[in-house]
């Protein structure tokens, strides 16, 4: 379990995250959401390890997260971060192979088995060789997805850490790359932490939703617990209806700007 235990991260006298806990179990699927300057993506690299915390403590699998080295934290969960650019003229293989670094690969015919098949995954296997550069803003999002795919494909437990890895995809990719993790998750016992602005794919997907406001974790738990009028209208400062699935689904979320 990827656990993030009452952090707290102030800079430059500014309260990003207060006192917030997650956690992360593998075969889940967390979602974290709330407004913008919510505290989300601070949030997510306090437990990359990208950020440490002023108080509180990050574990993985009862490791403290400042006790694992670099290769083991790299081995151990990737991150998919809210921008991402290449602009160097490396091909889409290239940068899935750079995934496999902290593992002592390269381009063995391991790796690229294993870049290959993430690429498949994430949906972009006919864009081996095209160059990052000249990728639109939904195939470089799906070939960085990729590159984390192949990071965390070894042995022990994994986790990926996605800041808003749909928000530049259509609905169709959208529903293909949350449906990749829901079965990634099932299958490979990974657990998985997404940022999302859009309730209904959270709703769809998310074993979990952790609602954030000024810093803080506000409330999580099921969907259906969570996102509720009163907590959708609490968090966003937005009205919704939240109204049952024709299909007998999860609910659909229809908000009113």
């Amino acid at each position: 379990m990827l656990l993030a235990d009452r952090v707290s991260l102030e800079i430059d006298g500014a309260q990003l995250v207060r006192d917030a806990g997650v956690r992360v179990e593998p075969g889940r699927i967390v979602a974290v959401m709330g407004p913008n300057g919510a505290g989300k993506t601070t949030l997510l690299r306090l437990l990359a390890g990208d950020l440490v915390p002023d108080a509180g403590r990050v574990e993985y699998d009862g490791t403290l997260l400042e006790a694992m080295s670099v290769v083991e934290r790299a081995r151990r969960r990737a991150v998919v971060a809210q921008r991402s650019s290449m602009a160097f003229g490396f091909s889409a293989l290239e940068t899935v192979l750079i995934g496999r670094y902290p593992y002592g690969g390269g381009a063995g015919a391991t790796d690229v088995r294993i870049a290959r098949a993430a690429l498949a995954s994430a949906g972009v296997a006919e864009l081996e060789l095209r160059q990052m550069p000249t990728l639109s803003g939904g195939e470089l999002a799906r070939v960085m997805l990729a590159r984390a795919l192949a990071q965390i494909d070894g042995e022990g437990s994994h986790y990926l850490l996605l800041d808003e890895v749909t928000a530049a995809l259509d609905p169709a990719h959208q529903h293909h790359v949350l449906r990749m993790l829901r079965e990634l998750a099932r299958s490979d016992e990974v657990g998985v932490l997404v940022i999302l602005h859009d309730l209904n794919l959270a709703a769809g997907y998310a074993d979990e939703v952790v609602l954030m406001r000024g810093g803080s974790v506000t409330a999580s738990g099921s969907a259906d617990e969570v996102l509720t009028q009163a907590r959708i209208a609490a968090t966003f400062d937005v009205e919704a209806l939240v109204v049952g699935h024709p299909l007998g689904r999860r609910p659909v979320i229809v908000v009113d700007g």
